[in-house]
């Protein structure tokens, strides 16, 4: 499937009916999309890590446009409290409605076997609407302090 759009280089993936589809389908008033919570101890099939990782369809998904504060192992408290609300906002734009996952350039999958990804929704990347509300920073390919 093709979809053309604005962004260059960009690859669309077949994942579950849910999440993606094209904007021709006829019946896209009939898909219902998964709703996403956090992650629990349980099955991980679709939920939230943290505010750059989630599962889509029991697949590990690392938002590749963005890094954000961390949740697990944070190096302080306000990392901790960022990371939090990064993880909400994320859950809330995933939540929205339908979205599309784009690959990322030339990388599939980082070091940790996650697949590198871009969550858009009206030609917008969730991680730039991160950035813009300063939940997020664009990754440069390497990871910055936030304490």
């Amino acid at each position: 499937m093709s979809v053309t759009t604005g962004m260059s280089l960009a690859v669309w993936l077949v994942v579950p009916l849910g999440v993606v589809f094209s904007v021709t389908c006829p019946a896209v008033a009939d898909i219902v999309q998964p709703a996403y919570q956090r992650c629990g101890t349980g099955p991980r099939v679709n939920c939230i890590v943290d505010g750059d990782t989630l599962w889509n369809d029991g697949v590990k998904i690392r938002i590749a446009d963005i890094d954000t504060p961390e949740i697990s192992r944070p190096h302080c408290a306000a990392e901790k409290a960022l990371g939090e609300r990064a993880t909400v906002r994320l859950m809330e734009l995933i939540n929205d409605g339908p979205f599309h996952i784009l690959a990322w350039r030339n990388r599939d999958k980082d070091r940790n076997g996650r697949e590198l990804r871009v969550l858009v929704r009206g030609g917008r990347s969730f991680g730039d609407i991160l950035v813009s509300e300063g939940l997020a920073r664009t990754w440069t390919g390497r990871r910055q302090p936030w304490c």
